[in-house]
């Protein structure tokens, strides 16, 4: 491997050599010109600032003010120039000027809303900008418009509903979140599917690390990104997009782009926000005012018992304020941006919070007419108070001792002594305790830094590199004092954690655009060099003395020491042609080495081809009415391999060794996994069609896509004969499928000067198999064994036990009237079942289809309302949460109080409480995700510039049958395997919030 980055580095010095000696001969006559004007839109003639101008084929550009105004001066060649004018949603305008003996041009712009704006300028990996039009897969793109008007903490929270074919959930209401981003479907069983992720060219870490155990409950590292500092996001979905970024590619890629500085005078933009929390709905809970005195089926004797509403307990009002300040400025040869911001935001559980300052820098410099560079610095320090909410791992944590608790017990403390209120067959952590006693903290320190040299030394040649830097430090510390209610930890626990990831990218980007007659070609190549460096320690410390924190002064303290690094290189070529504006074809090829691939598989190719075809550009459509009525049209189709490395360890390739001791010998022994010299990473393998139309003179657009995508060489953890000498290896022996399509509708029903209406519709389908699986079934640890991957059925299926039932379908109950599990056969005499118990699938968590339903209203100038529905049909939810407070020995929940009535029989609950298919619940839902007004208030005493007052909610209504907390969340965090799965994690909250906003 240090041979072949030898080569790489060698090859980058000789190449950057050869583009100067092409610069040196290709230099020619060059002119200074200043393009200056004023962009406004079209429909009401206010300004549009942010707007992006360039004269094409060279890196010479600007972007407007806050007034819409711009001005730059370049240094171009030729007798004409051709200025491009573009914003999101806008159809581009563009204009040719003949330079003559001119040395300043003006060009103004008038920009018209366009719903399907196939003209949008993107990125699509290979740092060359290119065309909607000219893509034959599906593209999806978010303005930092899209991303306010809610109170968001994070990125992908604010992404969820907005894009097509994106399923994005939010497992858990804590104040940082906990999210799951699936691009398609699942795309692996052990990995991770969440997409890869680029902030300007960095490949960052998006690990949810729980290095601590909060009961499956862990924050995204993307959270450490301000969504203040985002201008837009580019998601790429699936293969035949993401194809030219290899073995990273499988879950698609979402590339961020953050602010930049424009020529012109300081701007300044100040935010602030206050947001109020609630719980948005508590389970209904036991009020029944007296109690079996037993669980003898035949002895219905009762005891008075007052009952407390553990919920209010535990639960508050929060309360979190955020705060942003920018000022970005420059002129034609430097800008800047530079921006700070604090987010404060406490947790519905009392006792918890996040905290979360940013900084962040860049500076665009250039040196002369075709060198330019340009670095991004962003720093953030975050930390947490956590409530653990155990369940999936330990006993301990404040919801799980909710759940197990019997409410008739008063659990304020005695003396300062808190008392226990599970029964003592299963005891639980009192949830008062968990809040006010136990000390749980989470800190990250991050930085994220990139360095992008941009070279034109030729016109239409550009070389591009970049250096990503991505450094973060977690540091987590959990203290659970001596004599508590814990029934694992109730002689003290301290545990001490922290993570070191490093990411390091190195990108090189060669681009040639050319016309050639009627055709135009784009020929791109690169390479790119990449590491990963992770190490993690911990120490934990039990049966602590009294009085102190530390877990190194534990009776019994246990040590953990890991360290892993990754490293892998990566070559691209890719070639666009197209002909007469009208046809474009995409060929390339991707070529990845990796240090964790098996030896016989170290090379791993990945091709993509993709054609597109705008058939409203036809002389036939122009001259036919079709054009009146479908003015764009655009067929494209794609094909593309990609790869999925998250499965694989650092070292899985190897036979490993642990550390041993005998008789005081230093020593090591074989570790039961067995190495895999043929590992690679897991294949993707995508066909997409579909089509792009515009309607109504750009203001109706239609985005439809069919997509089947196949994945191969799926990682599992295979059990191996115990004559091998070794228990289990990682193999590449499942498959899986995804099939579904996507619709978006994009419209403009109402446009005038004093009111615009905007909608966007959102449809995606997507049906996921599982095949291959060895023994058919596989089952997972954070499902309790009640999740599995079953050959023939989506992945992460409930499969157990279910009702017995006659033939007419009705429930066949015991002869003491009590439902029962269907086992393997019936007695001949009674018909009741007998022998082992059988399992069945029993529920999908996966969801039909999905969908959102947005709506914008601009009233003037100055008013703006927006609403956006998020909609899930067909998913199930394994309410485990409920299974536990039905249960008699608990009986917390309302679901146990028919029985205290009389209404079933004693012992209804326990002979349901292993009958798992009672617990499957409907998961759909329909949200008001978001809904936001504003108002943009003109003052003299603010030099008549907008003060934006605006109103934001977030969750507020949820319209399901559900019995829980909500549909939404996921007791096993951001696990790829196991959703659907509630129990007792964090309710997601209602968030309102006021906010202020004024730039000047």
């Amino acid at each position: 491997m240090k041979k072949v980055l030898q080569t790489f580095k060698q090859g980058w010095c000789l190449l950057v050599l050869l583009v100067v000696m092409c610069y040196g001969q290709g230099a020619r006559a060059q002119s200074a010109v200043t393009i200056k004007g004023v962009v406004t839109d079209a429909r009401d003639k206010q300004p549009v600032p942010g707007a992006s101008i360039k004269i094409l084929g060279t890196q010479f550009g600007a972007a407007t003010n806050i007034n819409g105004a711009y001005s730059f001066t370049a240094t171009v060649k030729g007798p004409t120039i051709t200025v491009a004018v573009s914003f999101t949603g806008y159809t581009t305008y563009t204009k040719t000027v003949t330079l003559a003996d001119q040395s300043v041009f003006t060009v103004n712009a008038s920009l018209s809303e366009n719903a399907l704006n196939l003209g949008e300028v993107v990125v699509t990996g290979t740092m060359v900008e290119t065309s909607k039009k000219q893509l034959g897969n599906a593209i999806s793109t978010l303005s930092a418009k899209d991303l306010q008007g809610s109170p968001v903490t994070s990125i992908d929270q604010a992404m969820a509903g907005k894009i097509a074919g994106a399923q994005i959930s939010q497992n858990s209401g804590n104040p940082a979140g906990g999210i799951s981003v699936h691009l398609r479907g699942n795309s692996t069983i052990v990995g991770s599917s969440d997409p890869l992720y680029i902030v300007d060219g960095v490949i960052i870490n998006n690990s949810y690390d729980q290095l601590v155990d909060l009961g499956g409950y862990s924050q995204n590292r993307l959270v450490d990104i301000n969504p203040a500092d985002i201008d837009h996001i580019e998601i790429i979905k699936g293969a035949a997009g993401a194809a030219i970024y290899g073995s990273r590619a499988s879950n698609g890629v979402v590339q961020i782009f953050t602010k930049k500085g424009k020529s012109g005078a300081p701007v300044v933009s100040v935010s602030t926000q206050f947001r109020s929390s609630s719980i948005r709905k508590k389970l209904a809970y036991n009020t029944e005012p007296f109690r079996f005195a037993n669980t003898n089926a035949n002895d219905l004797t009762t005891v008075p018992v007052q009952r407390y509403d553990l919920q209010s307990m535990i639960f508050r009002n929060a309360e979190g304020t955020e705060n942003n300040i920018s000022v970005s400025g420059g002129n034609d040869n430097t800008q800047y941006y530079i921006s700070g911001g604090y987010l404060g935001n406490q947790g519905i559980v009392k006792g918890s919070n996040f905290q979360r300052g940013t900084g962040r820098v860049r500076v665009d410099q250039r040196f002369n007419d075709w060198i330019k560079v340009s670095a991004g610095f962003n720093y953030t320090l975050s930390g947490s108070d956590e409530i653990p909410n155990g369940g999936i791992n330990e006993a301990y944590g404040a919801l799980t001792g909710f759940i197990f608790a019997n409410n008739f017990v008063n659990p304020d403390p005695t003396s300062g002594i808190y008392p226990a209120l599970s029964p003592s067959t299963v005891t639980r952590t009192n949830p008062l305790e968990a809040i006010n006693r136990f000390d749980f903290h989470q800190q990250t320190s991050r930085f994220i830094g990139d360095i992008q040299l941009n070279i034109t030394p030729l016109k239409n040649l550009s070389v591009n590199y970049t250096l990503g830097y991505d450094n973060s430090t977690q540091l987590a510390t959990g203290f659970i004092p001596v004599g508590n209610t814990t029934p694992t930890y109730n002689t003290g626990y301290s545990k001490r954690a922290d993570k070191l990831d490093l990411l390091l990218n190195n990108d090189l980007n060669i681009a040639y655009k050319a016309t050639l007659g009627l055709f135009t070609s784009t020929t791109s190549a690169g390479a790119t060099a990449q590491t990963e460096r992770i190490s993690s320690s911990s120490i934990t410390g039990t049966q602590l003395p009294p009085e102190t924190q530390v877990a190194s002064s534990g009776a019994t303290v246990v040590y953990n020491d890991a360290r892993s690094t990754l490293n892998i290189l990566g070559f691209y070529a890719q070639e666009t042609i197209g002909f007469k504006d009208k046809i474009y074809l995409t060929g390339a090829i991707r070529n990845d080495v990796s240090s964790s691939f098996g030896a016989n598989n170290r090379w791993q190719y990945y091709p993509k081809v993709s054609g597109t075809y705008l058939l409203s550009e036809e002389e036939f459509w122009k001259k036919s009415s079709l054009a009146s009525i479908i003015p764009d049209f655009k067929l494209r189709a794609s094909y593309g391999q990609s790869g999925n490395l998250t499965a694989i360890g650092a070292y899985d390739r190897y036979n490993n060794y642990n550390p041993a001791s005998l008789a005081g010998l230093a020593g090591v022994v074989a570790s039961s996994q067995l190495g895999n010299a043929s590992i690679k990473p897991e294949r993707q393998i995508e066909k997409e069609i579909g089509f792009d139309a515009g309607f109504l003179n750009g203001r109706l657009g239609f985005e439809f896509s069919y997509y089947n995508k196949a994945v191969k060489d799926l990682l599992l953890y295979v059990g191996l004969r115990p004559s091998t000498g070794y228990s289990n290896q990682y193999q590449n022996i499942g498959n899986m499928s995804n099939k579904g399509v996507e619709l978006l509708v994009r419209g403009v029903p109402v446009q005038n000067q004093n009111f615009k209406w905007n909608t966007i519709v959102i449809f995606s389908t997507n049906k996921n198999v599982v095949t291959n699986v060895p023994g058919g079934i596989l089952s997972f640890a954070n499902g309790f064994g009640q999740v599995a991957a079953v050959n023939g059925y989506a992945l992460g299926v409930f499969y157990s036990t279910y009702f017995a039932r006659k033939p007419d379908g009705s429930l066949l109950l015991t002869t003491a009237g009590l439902p029962q599990a269907e086992k393997s056969g019936r007695d001949p005499v009674t018909g009741q079942p007998t022998g082992s118990t059988l399992s069945k699938v029993i529920g999908d968590p996966n969801p039909k289809w999905t969908g959102s339903f947005t709506n914008e209203f601009t009233i003037g100038k100055h008013f703006s309302f927006r609403m956006q529905w998020d909609a899930s049909y067909g998913n199930k939810v394994f309410n485990f949460t409920k299974r536990v407070g039905d249960r008699d020995i608990y009986g917390g929940l309302a679901g146990y109080m028919p029985e205290l009535e009389g209404k079933v029989p004693k012992g209804t609950s326990a002979a349901l409480y292993s009958i798992f298919e009672n617990w499957i619940e409907d998961g759909s839902y329909l949200k008001l995700r978001e809904l936001s007004a504003s108002y943009d208030l003109k003052l003299k005493m603010l030099n008549n510039k907008p003060l934006r007052i605006s109103l934001s909610g977030r969750n507020l209504l949820s319209i399901d049958h559900y019995s829980g907390w909500d549909p939404e969340t996921n007791a096993a965090g951001q696990s790829n395997s196991v959703r659907g799965f509630d129990f007792t994690e964090v309710p997601i909250p209602r968030t309102i919030a006021l906010g202020l906003n004024y730039t000047f």
